[in-house]
């Protein structure tokens, strides 16, 4: 499937779509040493948000998708070294406002949670007005 959102995001930073299709998406992402917190290697549970917000976004497909509210549960740490990946699926879609789940697994054990509310705009969040 054609990936429609968020073309120049660093998979570096924010996982690196797997699969794709209508209203699902699968993200994985490997958490490197420059996302520790501290010497035990432990992850800034941002780049795990950031990767959900991906698999969310990549979910609903849409140039101008953007995030409205989330809420989340981190479940597990996570450390340097780890391989995790995001699957997302749109829950509920009323056009303009569409809801995501999305949950986070280390080896198919999930360390993350989360309902992404998100929004399909007229134009561009940066557009002029």
């Amino acid at each position: 499937m054609r990936i429609d959102t968020h073309e120049n995001i660093d998979f570096d930073l924010c996982g690196k779509p797997v699969a794709t299709g209508p209203g699902t998406s699968r993200v994985r992402f490997r958490i490197t040493d420059r996302m520790a917190v501290d010497e035990t290697g432990l992850a800034h549970g941002g780049f795990i948000f950031g990767l959900a917000d991906h698999a969310a976004m990549l979910a609903v497909n849409h140039p101008n998708v953007v995030l409205g509210a989330a809420e989340v549960k981190f479940l597990k740490p996570i450390k340097t070294g780890n391989i995790i990946e995001a699957e997302a699926g749109v829950v509920t879609d009323t056009g303009r406002k569409q809801t995501v789940d999305v949950t986070v697994r280390r080896d198919g054990d999930p360390v993350f949670s989360g309902r992404f509310t998100c929004f399909v705009l007229d134009s561009h969040v940066l557009a002029p007005s």
